[in-house]
């Protein structure tokens, strides 16, 4: 009886150590995201499943830049990087704040994108994203984008994560095409020699309410991120330090509104601009004007 007790206690033990040194693992798999990258964003039509004759692909899109990820929340369970672009004359860079991706751990609450500015709240079963990580994307403006639960990959050396989730269209192609209205991305974050890579695998819907999904078109992705010396993003860093404390008032914002945990509609458009040039406005800094302009988004 005592030798099996202990062998049960030696294998708990084992277990909680392969736990902890898997999840280690797929911390510092997420963080090595973060630093100073040439990214390059590569995008392809590939089949054509539309029956209109006269449909047109999108145009293949290639698009360079240096980008800066910061690490903005480092804890056991969460890890969050605010993505920066840099562009222009590298003596007097422009700053563009990009997209920003939260990583939670075991998360059982989700905002699942269903078209035209809506997002489902659905609650999983902890048992459905046990030592998974979910990836929440959010606009440039910290809004809902998209959002996927699965579990990091180390094995052959690879370090990788995968999900497909629905997402909206993305900027390239929301302002030239109104034919589909939902992306299904096929994600893939793999950490590499050279940084890492984001690899993806889309298909372009149709989706509207009582009726089957139409399939428009598939799309690849494949975005490299090139590690360079963090130095060469000092511009983006110093824009962050300037300007984080009123995006953390305005994420603040927003998770009271994902703290609802209902169903969320956004409008796209208030008094005629869509929220990013609302929130990128230096007359928007309060923390009473920033929560009203948010509130003034979202449908009642």
């Amino acid at each position: 009886m005592k030798k099996i007790l202990l062998s049960s206690i030696i294998l708990l033990f084992t277990l909680t150590v392969n736990a902890q040194s898997k999840k280690k693992k797929d911390r510092q798999a997420i963080k090595d995201m973060c630093g100073c990258y040439e990214v390059t964003f590569n995008f392809a039509e590939t089949f054509n499943n539309s029956k209109d004759s006269l449909y047109k692909p999108s145009k293949t899109k290639t698009d360079k830049g240096l980008e800066w990820a910061e690490l903005i929340v480092d804890e056991n369970n969460k890890i969050s990087i605010q993505h920066l672009l840099q562009v222009g004359n590298p003596t007097n860079p422009h700053i563009v704040k990009h997209w920003r991706q939260d990583w939670l751990y075991e998360n059982t609450d989700f905002y699942m994108y269903n078209g035209d500015n809506n997002w489902l709240f659905q609650t999983k079963p902890k048992s459905e994203v046990k030592k998974q990580w979910t990836q929440k994307v959010y606009q440039v403006d910290d809004s809902p984008r998209y959002e996927g639960s699965g579990t990091w990959v180390h094995v052959d050396g690879k370090s990788y994560w995968e999900n497909t989730t629905d997402a909206p269209l993305p900027r390239r192609e929301y302002t030239k095409r109104s034919d589909y209205n939902v992306t299904e991305r096929g994600n893939r974050h793999e950490i590499t020699s050279y940084g890492w890579l984001h690899d993806q695998d889309n298909r372009k819907i149709i989706r509207r309410t009582g009726k089957e999904d139409i399939v428009v078109a598939h799309e690849k992705g494949y975005n490299t991120y090139v590690k360079v010396p963090d130095s060469r993003c000092k511009a983006a860093q110093n824009w962050w330090k300037k300007n984080q404390n009123k995006w953390q008032l305005i994420r603040n914002k927003w998770d009271e509104v994902y703290g609802r945990n209902t169903n969320l509609s956004l409008e796209n458009k208030v008094d005629n601009k869509p929220l990013y040039k609302h929130l990128f406005s230096e007359e928007t800094s309060q923390e009473n004007e920033i929560d009203k302009t948010i509130e003034s988004f979202i449908k009642k």
